[in-house]
C-alpha cells in the first residue's frame, strides 16, 4: 500500500457508530495485513485493555446498516459466525500494544493521523456553520432594518403632494 493513499484509504474506513468514530475489525486487520482472526483473538487475550468507549461488538442492526451503506461491499462474502468488532480512536491505539509488529506501529500511527484529521476537519466544519450561523442573523437584522426603511420612504413618496398652497391669511385689523 503507498504512503500516498494510505490517509485517505483509512479515513474512508472510518465510520459513526453510537456517536463513537470507529473502525472496523476486517478493516483493521486489512491494514495490519494480519488475518482478522488473529486481531480479534489477540483482542480476545488482552480484555482488559479495550473497555466499552475502546471497543465493542456491533449489533445486527449496525451491521445491516452499515453493509447497506456499501454499493461494493468491504464485508466479507458468505455469512460470518460473529458480528465485527469495531475499534475508537483510543482503540486502535491499544492494538499498538498487543500487536507487535512493525507494520501494526506503523499503520497505528497513519490511523491516529487519520483520526486526528478527521476531528480537525468536523471542527472547522463547526466554526463554519457557526460562522454561516451568524451571518444569516446578521442579515436577517439588516434585512429587518432595510424593510423598515423601505416602508417609510414608500409612505413619504405615496403621500399626496399638495399642488396648491394655502390661501395666506389676511394681516391687519378686522372690523367686526
Amino acid at each position: 500500500m503507498k504512503n500516498t493513499q494510505t490517509p485517505f484509504i483509512i479515513e474512508s474506513k472510518i465510520f459513526l457508530i453510537r456517536g463513537f468514530k470507529v473502525m472496523l475489525d476486517s478493516d483493521l486487520a486489512e491494514l495490519y495485513g494480519i488475518p482478522v482472526k488473529r486481531l480479534n483473538q489477540q483482542v480476545r487475550r488482552n480484555m482488559s485493555r479495550f473497555p466499552a468507549d475502546f471497543m465493542f461488538q456491533l449489533t445486527r442492526e449496525e451491521y445491516a446498516n452499515l453493509k447497506s451503506q456499501f454499493v461494493t461491499s468491504s464485508f466479507e462474502h458468505g455469512g460470518k459466525r460473529k458480528l465485527s468488532l469495531v475499534f475508537s480512536e483510543h482503540g486502535v491505539a491499544m492494538l499498538s500494544s498487543v500487536l507487535k509488529s512493525q507494520r501494526a506501529i506503523e499503520m497505528n500511527i497513519f490511523i491516529v493521523r487519520a483520526f486526528i484529521k478527521m476531528r480537525e476537519l468536523l471542527s472547522t466544519h463547526k466554526d463554519l456553520a457557526q460562522k454561516m450561523a451568524e451571518l444569516e442573523r446578521t442579515q436577517r437584522e439588516q434585512g429587518n432594518q432595510l424593510s423598515t426603511v423601505y416602508s417609510i420612504v414608500k409612505q413619504l413618496v405615496m403621500k399626496p403632494v399638495q399642488t396648491e398652497l394655502p390661501k395666506p391669511k389676511k394681516i391687519g385689523f378686522r372690523k367686526d
